[in-house]
């Protein structure tokens, strides 16, 4: 009985492909010899976003951005959680008929941070 094969370990080198330091996004990709595959990856730092939001939330205007109260700052949401809800929901949060999707996600308690005051959106 001969030895058994094993496949050789192919360790993926992922390389920056593109960072964009206002949104904090980077695009990175690798290639897999052994699949002759390329494999690409969308990174963000939302972290700054989020910090923002909560800053903002504990700030007493509830969300107006102007003295007459015309207009509200409802959320600010990371390109990366668009790309989310839209691979993973179909959610496309510049579609107005996705917009009832939209609130809902935004009043959830799991995206509360995505708010910019305390009000349901």
């Amino acid at each position: 009985m001969g030895a058994a094969k094993v496949a050789p370990f192919h360790f993926m080198q992922w390389r920056l492909l593109d960072h964009d330091p206002l949104t904090g996004t980077s695009q990175h990709f690798a290639y897999e010899e052994a699949g002759d595959k390329w494999h690409f990856k969308t990174t963000q730092d939302v972290e700054p976003f989020l910090d923002i939001n909560k800053a903002l939330q504990n700030e007493d205007d509830r969300g107006y951005t102007d003295k007459a109260k015309e207009w509200r700052h409802a959320a600010r949401i990371p390109n990366l959680v668009m790309e989310k809800w839209l691979k993973e929901e179909g959610i496309d949060v510049f579609n107005p008929d996705h917009w009832p999707a939209v609130r809902r996600k935004l009043n959830s308690s799991e995206y509360l941070y995505l708010r910019t005051a305390n009000f349901n959106v």
